[in-house]
């Protein structure tokens, strides 16, 4: 039996067919494919801590910080939720040295297939990563912007005609439209407003993804591990940052990002 112990990251993805995921604890990263229908328990001891502070917390806000941190970042800006909330372009910021590197990078608006047809922003070099993280079956380039902030104009007009969400449980149990990715962007652009036609990408690609999730799902539960400190049952899949186990039951990795757990397989 291999046991791992220590504060835990989201999953990291890396683009296979299906996609191959580890998952970072303490200083190793477990490679997690190789674990699928085999037996996995996981212990929360009640330990968490900031994952940009180290300090020790009792609960953590917006996925593994503490609240002084929370306030005060960068990473959890109101533009990281709400991109066209962003004034990096303005010089004005919690710290112009970050966004100079997020937020005045080329910046995506992209469409994808997760529960339903959503569009979302992300930077370039978070491609395919965040498509992988919200569990799309496939996405298309949109528009290209210089900075955060006119990817999220674009985002917030294009949201008057789709949804900017993913529906978690619709998405888990593998429930979405079964469109044309290409036929929707030519659609949408003929509806965005007039002053954004320069941004839409030429890049007609569409990202095809498959997740190691094998069984056919009717019904699902998601796991609280503060509520229920020791899980255990068979890894049967992942998907997004989502382990399926005993199939019917889900674990959300990034929602405990900072927490203090042991894992053995």
């Amino acid at each position: 039996m291999l046991t791992y112990s220590g504060q835990i990251s989201k999953l990291i993805s890396y683009f296979k067919n299906p996609i191959q995921y580890s998952l970072p604890i303490g200083d190793e990263h477990i490679k997690l494919n190789q674990y699928i229908n085999k037996n996995i328990k996981i212990d929360f001891n009640g330990e968490i801590k900031c994952i940009e502070c180290n300090k020790k917390i009792k609960k953590t806000f917006m996925q593994g910080f503490c609240y002084p941190c929370f306030i005060s970042s960068p990473k959890t800006s109101e533009c990281i939720l709400k991109p066209e909330l962003c004034k990096a372009h303005e010089g004005k910021d919690r710290d112009m040295e970050w966004s100079e590197k997020h937020c005045l990078q080329e910046q995506y608006v992209y469409l994808s297939l997760t529960s339903n047809l959503k569009v979302g922003v992300t930077r370039n070099s978070q491609i395919p990563t965040r498509w992988i993280d919200q569990g799309a079956h496939a996405a298309i380039l949109f528009a290209k912007t210089p900075n955060r902030y006119l990817a999220g104009m674009i985002e917030k007009d294009i949201n008057q005609y789709i949804s900017d969400r993913t529906y978690w449980r619709r998405m888990l149990l593998g429930e979405y439209p079964k469109l044309n990715l290409l036929d929707e962007k030519e659609k949408l652009s003929t509806k965005l407003n007039q002053q954004y036609y320069k941004y839409i990408d030429n890049d007609n690609t569409i990202t095809k993804i498959e997740y190691p999730q094998f069984n056919n799902i009717e019904k699902i539960k998601s796991l609280n591990i503060e509520k229920n400190p020791t899980i255990e049952g068979t890894l049967t899949g992942i998907k997004g940052q989502y382990l399926f186990i005993n199939n019917n039951t889900v674990l959300n990795i990034r929602k405990y990002t900072g927490y203090i757990i042991n894992i053995k397989f």
